[in-house]
């Protein structure tokens, strides 16, 4: 059964699952999106091995779901000025919901429970509206020129910000919205959400962790400015254009998961200690209670 809502659902959505994946092909905007079913399938085929939940049937909150998603999305294109060139967004994010449903309702909603994370994950399949993702964009140019402006004060060298414009006594450079750093920030997210569950407990925890991928976002992509703005002036202008600027945003995604992973590091000690200071509290408690 569950097998066959699925077919039957993938049928009815075709189009917009095609477009979907045919956009993440194409624009780097929305490459993560191509990560987000294996990611989460493989994690569900995981984790479900340990689940310790019987499955059971509850057709009634699937169908409740259901009834919800569709009566949403119906009200969502009859009011379509609200939600302007989102008709995509809007098609996938209903076809996650209805995916929900059906596992729910062949399954239940302990099993739904047990899962919740790479459930929700599937969401990350929507893509950005185009007005929304402008204003992300737009905001990581911000925040990468501001960044960018900090790090050559500091390092000394004179420099003015005009807008988007950092102009030095032998170069001036335009932070545009190609190096906004848009793709590599949602991949280091989505590598970010993966590691907070995999390997952090508490919620505050995993909330520090997710908090701290933004601005790290912006770092990275202020030190890669930065980087090649100073090796064109000090050692070629060809690097402004060369392999470094083009390719070599991999290198500068590593050092921001370099320092994440520390973070992770860091926020595990952390837990680590609670735990004994947390058990060893309740091993004398229990002491006391003997004597």
């Amino acid at each position: 059964m569950f097998i066959a809502l699925i077919a039957f659902s993938l049928l009815v959505f075709w189009q917009p699952f095609g477009t979907l994946f045919k956009l993440a092909w194409q624009q780097d905007e929305y490459t993560h999106i191509l990560l987000v079913l294996p990611v989460s399938l493989t994690l569900i085929f995981l984790e479900s091995k340990d689940a310790p939940v019987r499955a059971r049937y509850a057709p009634g909150s699937g169908f409740a779901l259901l009834l919800l998603a569709t009566i949403s999305y119906w009200a969502a294109k009859a009011h379509g000025g609200l939600l302007p060139n989102a008709g995509l967004s809007l098609a996938i994010l209903v076809l996650v919901l209805y995916w929900m449903a059906f596992v729910i309702g062949c399954y239940g909603f302990q099993v739904f429970r047990s899962l919740l994370f790479p459930f929700l994950f599937l969401f990350l399949l929507t893509p950005i509206p185009g007005p929304v993702l402008d204003k992300v964009i737009s905001f990581l140019q911000t925040a990468s020129t501001d960044a960018t402006f900090a790090l050559f004060k500091l390092s000394g060298v004179p420099v003015l910000k005009t807008g988007f414009l950092l102009s030095m006594p032998t170069l001036q450079i335009e932070v545009a919205k190609e190096c906004s750093g848009i793709r590599s920030s949602m991949m280091l997210l989505i590598t970010g959400l993966l590691l907070a569950h995999l390997f952090l407990r508490s919620f505050w925890s995993k909330l520090v962790f997710v908090l701290c991928i933004v601005p790290l976002a912006v770092a990275k992509n202020a030190v890669r400015i930065f980087t090649l703005s100073m090796l064109g002036m000090h050692v070629s202008i060809g690097f402004l254009e060369g392999r470094l600027h083009h390719n070599g945003g991999v290198v500068f995604f590593l050092l921001a998961l370099v320092a994440l992973l520390a973070l992770l590091w860091i926020l595990q000690k952390a837990e680590g200690t609670k735990t004994k200071r947390e058990a060893s509290t309740g091993s004398a408690a229990r002491r006391v209670e003997r004597s």
